[in-house]
């Protein structure tokens, strides 16, 4: 199912790529053209809310010049339901994730804040 992401809001990375492994073999998973499948963490905060999601999104080769407390696009943004035995979940995949600024710095979560200022915390 693709994702508009123009209705999203900010995306910021809080988990720098790493590449994808099978849990029991430790080998690299691979995509269908045979690119390695790398994984980043992404915040996700709508623009009109408070809160935010963190996903993890999986992209085919190492996204280059992403590091935590960037500001990042996600370009083609794939939510796919999955189901192995009793377990479930929604996997999210795109075709790139690319740096939309520098990173915010230690200082940005107390006072970079881009959101809505409210008066309770």
């Amino acid at each position: 199912m693709p994702i508009d992401v123009g209705r999203l809001g900010t995306f910021l990375c809080v988990v720098p790529p790493e590449p994808r492994a099978n849990p029991e073999t430790g080998e690299l998973r691979k995509d269908r053209d045979g690119n390695p499948i790398y994984v980043v963490g992404v915040a996700v905060r709508q623009a009109d809310r408070r809160r935010a999601d963190v996903i993890d999104i999986s992209v085919p080769a190492e996204p280059q010049g992403i590091a935590e407390g960037m500001p990042v696009l996600v370009n083609h943004l794939v939510a796919t339901y999955w189901q192995i035995g009793d377990r479930s979940g929604i996997a999210f995949r795109a075709s790139t994730i690319t740096p939309a600024g520098p990173p915010a710095g230690p200082s940005a979560s107390s006072s970079g804040n881009r959101g809505k200022s409210g008066g309770d915390a």
